[in-house]
This record gives structure tokens, C-alpha cells and sequence, in this order.
């Protein structure tokens, strides 16, 4: 027997939403006005949801409805990232670290584009306190002559393909420290403004560092806004700054309309 339209309506919001979820699973989209006629509820109750669920990274926002996101599960290694678009990284750490004043305090994860920053810190002998997961970025201060950088490592499980430290251990020590700044990337910047990346371990630990920073400083290059990652970092809003390398025009209109202050280098 179907349901009446006023069921329909009784049925409460988390219910309504893991039914669109089946939906989206079942058909790998579904429009606003579906949702409308299916549940009963009015168009902005319908986007709400469809908005919820792209927040949770289960759908991506459509402009008249929703699809199932294309999820990136897959991670490059440390090694292989490191060794694409130098060009562009290395400009993105130039702009970066001319904005950095001595005795900063720096959160750095483990993207490959911050390992750039690091090493221009270390080249401009800049006088600062760097707090990292990234083994490559310890290694990097640990060996250089730069004894005006101090260096603090944030210890946790080790990854071995993102020679990185994560896991509750990692997040502990993060939220026992507040920053002056952290520079970050990410696997993608997805279309409605969400900050994404592959694993569930590194997001925690990003969003962990976007916690205890006064300043979150994005820096992405081009390929950043056509990858997507499984796991949702934070919503662009949350970040203060972005240094973007040849960015397209409709990535620099997501970030500045979540009000993220964009620097093209």
C-alpha cells in the first residue's frame, strides 16, 4: 500500500534523507522535485537535504538536484607526488612564505605542496617554529643547516605510502598546540566548496590543524578542482587564504563566494 502524502510528510528529516540516499544509490541522481513529490515537502525542505547529504560527501549538489559524488579513493604516494607540477608548487611556496614574518608558529601536513613551502622556509633561513606530520618534512629540517628553524614532529601510526603520522595519537598532539598559521592542501576542491581528501585518517588530521590555527592558508594547483577525495575535509569557509597555480575562473568564484581570500600565483 503507498504511503499518503501525509505520511509522507510525518516522516522525520535523518529517515528522509537515507531514503534519497537509497534513491541516489538506485538511479545515481535525483531532482529537487523528485524529492518534493516522494516525501511531500516543500522545495527548500528538498535542498536542505540534498545540501546535508553533499556536506556529508554522500551526494554532490547538482543545480536542480543531486548525484552520487565521484568518490576518489585513490592516493598517490608521497614519492610521486612530489616529483608532478614543480613548476607550479614551487611558485606556490615562493608566494607563500614572502607573506611569513620570523617567530611564526607553522602547521605543515603532508601534502607534497607544503613540503615545497618547507623547503623555501629552509632556504630563506626564516626564523620559524614548523609543527608537521610529514616524515619527508622532518627529515628535510633535520638535515639542513638551518639552525634558526625550530622543529616539533607530531608522532602517531605511520603511513607508509604518505610517509605521514596519523590516527588519535597525531590529532592529540595537534590539539595541544594553537598556531600562528598552517598551510595545507588537499586531494580535491569539490564543486560546491567542500575540501576533500582520499583518506578518512589524513582529513581528521588536516581538520585537527584548521582547528588550532589562526590563519588556514589552501594551496592548490589547477588539477586540485577536477579530483575529488573520498572524505570531506572542511567546508571552504573554513579557510582564510588560497594560493592557487593556474586556477580556472569558476574554482576562484567557489572559493572567494565561501569567502576564502584567493591568491593567484
Amino acid at each position: 500500500m503507498s504511503e499518503s502524502r501525509e505520511e509522507r510528510r510525518q516522516v522525520v528529516p535523518a529517515e528522509r534523507r537515507r531514503r534519497i540516499l537509497e534513491l541516489l544509490r538506485e538511479r545515481g541522481s535525483v531532482s529537487v522535485g523528485t524529492v518534493e513529490d516522494l516525501f511531500g515537502v516543500s522545495p527548500m525542505t528538498a535542498r536542505r537535504d540534498l545540501a546535508i547529504l553533499a556536506q556529508e560527501g554522500r551526494a554532490r549538489r547538482t543545480h536542480g538536484g543531486a548525484v552520487l559524488p565521484e568518490l576518489a579513493a585513490h592516493e598517490d604516494s608521497f614519492d610521486t607526488r612530489y616529483e608532478l607540477e614543480v613548476g607550479e608548487k614551487h611558485r606556490l611556496a615562493t608566494a607563500v612564505v614572502e607573506t611569513m614574518k620570523p617567530k611564526e608558529t607553522v602547521f605543515v601536513d603532508s601534502s607534497s605542496s607544503s613540503y615545497y613551502v618547507v623547503r623555501e622556509i629552509l632556504d630563506r633561513g626564516l626564523a620559524v617554529t614548523l609543527l608537521t606530520n610529514s616524515l619527508p618534512a622532518m627529515s628535510l629540517v633535520g638535515s639542513s643547516d638551518a639552525r634558526n628553524v625550530e622543529l616539533i614532529g607530531l608522532g602517531g601510526n605511520f603511513r607508509k605510502l604518505t610517509r605521514s603520522f596519523v590516527g588519535t595519537e597525531t590529532v592529540r598532539e595537534i590539539q595541544s598546540f594553537f598556531v600562528d598559521r598552517l598551510v595545507f592542501s588537499v586531494k580535491g576542491i569539490e564543486g560546491e566548496g567542500f575540501l576533500t581528501d582520499p583518506d578518512p585518517l589524513e582529513a581528521e588530521v588536516k581538520r585537527a590543524m584548521i582547528s588550532r590555527a589562526r590563519q588556514s592558508i589552501l594551496v592548490a594547483t589547477a588539477t586540485k578542482f577536477d579530483e575529488r577525495g573520498l572524505s570531506v575535509i572542511v567546508p571552504a569557509d573554513r579557510v582564510h587564504a588560497a594560493y592557487l597555480a593556474d586556477p580556472p575562473a569558476e574554482g576562484v568564484q567557489t572559493l572567494e563566494s565561501a569567502g576564502v581570500d584567493v591568491q593567484t600565483v
